[in-house]
């Protein structure tokens, strides 16, 4: 599975991979995203807490059966209020682990790279890529004019999860771990 940290859309993406074949089918896409209150009199503190909390319970939810866990950890921000995003997904990430959920970490320069092939891909480049290589996931799609239009929002953060996987898939850690998986383990997501 690939989960691309974010603090409002997290990104969940779930798949089978043939050892033999080398080939990955993605059986499911979705977002983790917090319900937070709308009232003014809620500190900007709390409702990191409870999104935190959320995005933890979603996580944990997704990873739960898998035998192989794909994680876009997060690097630096540009501004106050995306340090504080990047606070609490690492938070939530040191979290999983804490609770015995281990993943294998890649950047997202890696991700790009191994999704649409160029470290500077667009939100754009990396949505097109996904769903031409997994037309069979369900991606979130929605009519305006009689034309079928993908979610973007929504699509982008799910594309970067299915690339997780890719470039999780040919990192040294996940190779070096190859050989010892069981028959049991073999063709699981």
């Amino acid at each position: 599975m690939g989960q691309d940290p974010s603090l409002r859309n997290w990104g969940l993406a779930v798949g089978t991979y043939d050892l033999d074949s080398k080939k990955l089918v993605i059986e499911r896409v979705g977002l983790t995203n917090p319900e937070l209150s709308k009232g003014k009199q809620v500190r900007q503190n709390s409702l990191d807490l409870e999104s935190g909390f959320q995005l933890y319970k979603g996580a944990v939810a997704a990873a739960q059966d898998a035998h192989a866990v794909f994680v876009e950890v997060p690097v630096g921000s540009q501004s106050a209020r995306a340090m504080a995003s990047y606070g609490v997904c690492v938070g939530v990430l040191g979290a999983l682990r804490a609770n015995g959920i281990p993943f294998f970490e890649v950047t997202p320069t890696e991700v790009k790279l191994a999704g649409a092939g160029c470290k500077t891909a667009t939100k754009q480049e990396m949505i097109k890529w996904a769903m031409a290589s997994h037309p069979e996931a369900n991606w979130p799609t929605y009519r305006e004019k009689g034309a079928m239009l993908v979610s973007e929002a929504k699509a982008e953060h799910m594309a970067d999860a299915v690339a997780a996987i890719y470039a999780g898939l040919s990192c040294n850690a996940f190779q070096q771990m190859l050989p010892f998986l069981t028959p049991q383990t073999k063709g699981k997501p």
